[in-house]
């Protein structure tokens, strides 16, 4: 009220003027924001380099490559550069029905990756769904994958959404998406863990990743982790004559046999004790 009754008393000539000066002032303010704003924020994600993980909860393989080689990303800045993507369905297959899915590693494989899914669908965030699939995978690697809840309370999450997302249906859902997702791969996935970096996978030389990102990233705030692979020589596009540390489709390792033993004499144990 008291601005309105200010500008009527003025002459019409100054208060054109103060209209104009006040329109000035207000793109400048509005530009020396925007340029505040673009120098201190993170990188758009169209500058960033595309990575993307197939995996499965209980192959080996991927649990000890989230564990002990993924989680680099969250060194010197890496991630600031990186559009981070994770799927976890792996060699999963489906039945005729397009429903029922079958899982390498068994019912427990399936579930685990179910939880992880509903656990990216809950906290899209990937600084908030990383640490709860690297807790688990953890456990993985420790064959303790049956106390995966303990990773709520060891980062203080409430397990509420993924319960809701596992008791809906959606997790199943998910599921289905990262089933088409996977199966729509070009070229084919062979194996997991499979790593693709800005759409080429990277084959047995998956555990170099950080490589393959340095190189393709084309931005002007390269991290500072990047100096140590700027010698590396690169043989992501060319198959190696080795046989690779994965979980090949359709093959189970000793390991495998082992703990789908260990599971059904859990689950026999724990029957047992409700008769």
């Amino acid at each position: 009220m008291l601005v309105s009754a200010f500008m009527a008393s003025m002459p019409r000539s100054k208060h054109l003027l103060l209209i104009c000066y006040v329109s000035l002032l207000l793109c400048f303010v509005s530009l020396s924001s925007s340029s505040s704003d673009l120098s201190g924020a993170s990188l758009p994600s169209s500058s960033k380099v595309s990575l993307s993980l197939y995996y499965e909860s209980l192959c080996p393989t991927c649990s000890s490559f989230i564990v002990d080689h993924l989680v680099k990303l969250f060194d010197d800045d890496l991630i600031s550069i990186v559009d981070l993507h994770l799927s976890p369905w792996g060699n999963t297959y489906l039945r005729p029905d397009n429903v029922t899915a079958l899982c390498q590693h068994g019912a427990v494989e399936c579930f685990l990756d179910t939880v992880e899914a509903c656990a990216i669908d809950s906290w899209p965030k990937l600084s908030d769904h990383f640490p709860f699939i690297y807790c688990v995978e953890s456990l993985v690697t420790e064959h303790k994958y049956d106390k995966w809840e303990t990773c709520y309370e060891k980062l203080n999450l409430s397990s509420k959404p993924v319960a809701d997302c596992l008791s809906s249906g959606r997790g199943q859902k998910l599921e289905l998406k990262y089933a088409a997702e996977t199966s729509a791969l070009q070229p084919p996935h062979e194996y997991v863990p499979w790593v693709v970096v800005d759409g080429q996978p990277l084959y047995e030389d998956y555990e170099n990743f950080i490589s393959y990102i340095c190189k393709a990233y084309k931005g002007n705030k390269v991290p500072g982790a990047c100096a140590k692979y700027s010698s590396y020589n690169f043989i992501g596009s060319v198959k190696v004559n080795r046989f690779p540390l994965v979980c090949m489709k359709g093959v189970n390792t000793m390991w495998d046999l082992l703990e789908r033993i260990k599971t059904s004499l859990s689950s026999y144990v724990n029957i047992r004790g409700l008769l």
